[in-house]
């Protein structure tokens, strides 16, 4: 299909009733949404370029190629004092359909009570019963046959899924063979496997469903599943390649107004307007860095910067939290064959490639599936737990004390496991010849709070990143929990029947102390991915807590909404591309009914 192509100038000159900065995942939900009625006019304004066919996006078994590389903004942060002043890469997607375009396609849902917890903080509706609905909406599961389901622990309870939505969510059709040991192993250890993980509890062993094209066996992106079909609505209009310096905001009657965008192409710099709203969907890292560009955020920041301060929000660029994660590696089988060795071979790329085209099979059809969520009375010695939690620091906020609460709680998974063949830690060296394979281990609910502001008046230069991992009373106590649960992770590679496939550990080494892995997750922790929170919703402190009212509207300006991860006020117990995909549905639900529609 021929998709439109627009101009800068044909984009500038189009009477838009909603501007979107932005073109990835909740973005394209709310641009399909708004432009199913005619009478609306859409337009999208995205920084990278649009891509549907090259491999290192469409290809499951690819996933993590497209990092670092022109797909990818490359963010950094700043030296982190807890990780002994390492900077991590943040990568975050460069390309139509956003970081949908170039993650792993992991496709997995909170519980009941991370959303229930927005929910207390006075945001109305984002419970769980208020976001099942848009969970829903957005997705089509592919269900597993019972041959399936009893080889592969495909489990689903279909009341809990969409039948309908843009989204196809599906098995996987072959596993590695760390996959076949996965549910037996954890089952050995306590997490018994999750038959019904959507349902509002992730808690145990689950085979993780993914965003991929059942058919073709390729990657299902925002792109590709709400912006495709929906090409030629001659009122949807969305222009790659253009990058928004600021929003335009006007003072009408008394009130901060959004009116429109400032956005380059090339060198060129163009203007285009809404007359109804603007929806910033820049995600944790650019939404944060837009609004204070616009003269909305700290007077302090914005000052230094030489920006008017048009709505003073103390709030804008904080509230910073991300799942943490570190690499555990081990010697595997060496008749093994992972994604490494394919990718340092061209024969056995070849080959996966040739497979992957005639068949939609192989291992280029591949993705890591075999997750486990546990609590942390599940995976620390009661002892243990009692004497961390008695440094639980004293809540400050709403935010705080609801927060605290995971810790007593067997309800909420606070660690993840996975995983997979394949050398995930970018601190360690392999052997060539020797096949590896990854423990991961990811902290949900993290203490730890940071900040993203500009470093500059201008958009060309990359904002300021601090997650302040381990820093403060809260990062202390996730680096006192994160230490211990890393046994468990190694506890886990040691048990039958995952052990049999394990030669020996070899990061950290064998020979390191198997009691304390404090220092090397200090050493070697790194990010999953997964920042939030930045524009968070307010709730019951509204401006004094918050940057978005619970209709993801900015606070002190008319017609400017956020809708991406930056609005979630807590993290939640999950990766976050079904949640990202649900907030642009239930934004554009927002939308509408504010149209009185």
């Amino acid at each position: 299909m021929a998709l439109p192509q627009g101009t800068p100038s044909s984009f500038s000159t189009t009477n838009f009733d909603y501007l979107i900065v932005g073109g990835g995942t909740a973005a394209l939900v709310i641009a399909a949404r708004l432009s199913a009625i005619p009478a609306i006019t859409v337009g999208v304004l995205e920084a990278g370029p649009k891509s549907f066919a090259d491999p290192f996006i469409t290809v499951p078994g690819r996933f993590g190629e497209a990092l670092g590389g022109h797909y990818d903004w490359k963010f950094e942060t700043v030296p982190q004092p807890g990780l002994n002043g390492r900077k991590l890469p943040w990568p975050r997607g460069k390309v139509l359909g956003g970081t949908s375009a170039v993650n792993f396609m992991t496709w997995t849902r909170g519980n009941r009570e991370d959303y229930d917890a927005w929910e207390a903080l006075g945001n109305a509706g984002w419970g769980w019963d208020g976001t099942l609905p848009f969970f829903k909406r957005t997705e089509t599961l592919h269900q597993s046959s019972v041959e399936h389901q009893l080889r592969h622990q495909s489990h689903f309870a279909a009341e809990h899924h969409g039948t309908d939505g843009p989204i196809a969510t599906v098995y996987s059709t072959e596993y590695s063979v760390p996959h076949q040991h996965w549910h037996s192993t954890l089952e050995t250890l306590g997490l018994e496997t999750n038959r019904s993980h959507f349902s509002g509890s992730n808690i145990g062993a689950f085979t993780t469903l993914t965003s991929v094209d059942p058919t073709a066996r390729t990657r299902v992106s925002s792109a590709t599943a709400y912006y495709l079909p929906n090409a030629a609505r001659h009122n949807l209009h969305v222009l790659a390649e253009a990058t928004v310096q600021r929003i335009e905001i006007e003072q009408r009657d008394g009130e901060r107004v959004a009116t429109g965008v400032a956005y380059a192409c090339g060198d060129e710099t163009y203007v285009a307007k809404a007359s109804c709203e603007v929806i910033v969907c820049a995600g944790s890292v650019q939404s944060p860095q837009l609004l204070e560009l616009s003269g909305i955020g700290s007077p302090e920041i914005l000052e230094a910067a030489g920006i008017p301060v048009k709505v003073a929000n103390l709030n804008v660029g904080e509230n910073l939290q991300d799942h943490m994660m570190t690499a555990m590696i081990y010697e595997l089988d060496p008749t093994l064959t992972g994604p490494d060795e394919i990718r340092a071979s061209p024969a056995l790329a070849k080959a996966a490639q040739e497979t992957y085209d005639s068949s939609q099979s192989g291992p280029y059809t591949m993705l890591p599936c075999a997750l486990s969520y546990a609590s942390l009375p599940q995976v620390i010695p009661a002892a243990t737990l009692d004497s961390i939690l008695s440094h639980l620091p004293s809540p400050q906020t709403p935010r705080d004390r609801i927060l605290a609460k995971q810790f007593s709680s067997a309800k909420r998974g606070q660690i993840e496991y996975l995983f997979d063949i394949g050398n995930w830690s970018p601190y360690f060296k392999p052997e060539q010849g020797k096949v590896y394979g990854t423990m991961l281990m990811m902290l949900q609910l993290p203490l730890s709070k940071g900040s993203i502001h500009i470093s500059s008046p201008s958009i060309h230069d990359k904002p300021t990143i601090d997650p302040k991992y381990f820093a403060g009373p809260g990062g202390e106590l996730d680096f006192a929990i994160m230490a211990p649960t890393q046994r468990f992770a190694d506890k886990i590679c040691r048990t039958a029947p995952l052990s049999s496939i394990i030669q020996r550990r070899v990061f950290p080494p064998e020979e390191a102390p198997e009691e304390d892995f404090a220092s090397w997750v200090r050493d070697t922790a790194v990010t999953d991915w997964h920042p939030i929170g930045t524009c968070a919703m307010g709730g019951h402190g509204g401006i004094e807590t918050g940057v978005v009212d619970e209709r993801l509207r900015v606070y002190g300006v008319k017609g400017l909404r956020v809708a991406d991860a930056s609005i979630m006020p807590l993290h939640i117990c999950s990766h976050p591309q079904a949640t990202v995909y649900a907030i642009g549905e239930k934004a554009a639900d927002l939308i509408l009914e504010d149209r009185g529609l």
